[in-house]
């Protein structure tokens, strides 16, 4: 097992990001829907960005958004992982989630996230996680209080309001 990544769920699979993944990623993140809760889309160029932050994390702190996949076809479904955020002054190491828009409402983002916590817990040994959650994004707040993290405050965070999940592990 490649202890750099989070193993396969049953229908999930996950691999570190390439630049290679530039058009799934840069549709993924480009997506209106995907991005609702987002300032706005992203461009294709902040789409490379982000896989060179993602490229970044994985070399320095073992860790970053993954790539998931469907086991059942290999198909590109969205990012999940564990980076590291500054929420008011404090490091904290989130667990984030993006999937494909027509993926969302069958559990995949659950199921997904419920792995990257534990890869956090069993593999890194971090002993706490957060997510930083839009309060209108009622979907990824279900998602976070589903594998164990409770609203634990409101925060600002790059200059917006929102809702920071949290939990020991």
């Amino acid at each position: 097992m490649d202890r750099r990544i989070p193993g396969p769920t049953r229908r999930l699979a996950f691999r570190e990001m390439t630049a290679a993944d530039l058009d799934d990623m840069a549709a993924l993140l480009g997506d209106d829907e995907v991005m609702r809760h987002y300032p706005q889309p992203m461009s294709r160029d902040e789409a490379l960005r982000w896989i060179e932050w993602n490229q970044r994390g994985y070399r320095e702190h073992g860790h970053g958004l993954w790539l998931v996949t469907l086991r059942s076809n290999g198909e590109f479904a969205g990012n999940c992982g564990l980076t590291l955020q500054n929420v008011e002054g404090t490091v904290h190491t989130e667990i984030g989630y993006l999937l494909r828009a027509e993926l969302h409402g069958n559990g995949y983002a659950t199921e997904a996230a419920t792995a990257c916590r534990d890869h956090a817990r069993d593999v890194l040994g971090l002993d706490r996680l957060i997510a930083i959650i839009n309060p209108d994004n009622v979907p990824s707040q279900r998602v976070a209080e589903k594998i164990g993290l409770a609203l634990e405050r409101e925060a600002t965070y790059q200059g917006r309001t929102t809702r920071i999940y949290a939990s020991e592990l």
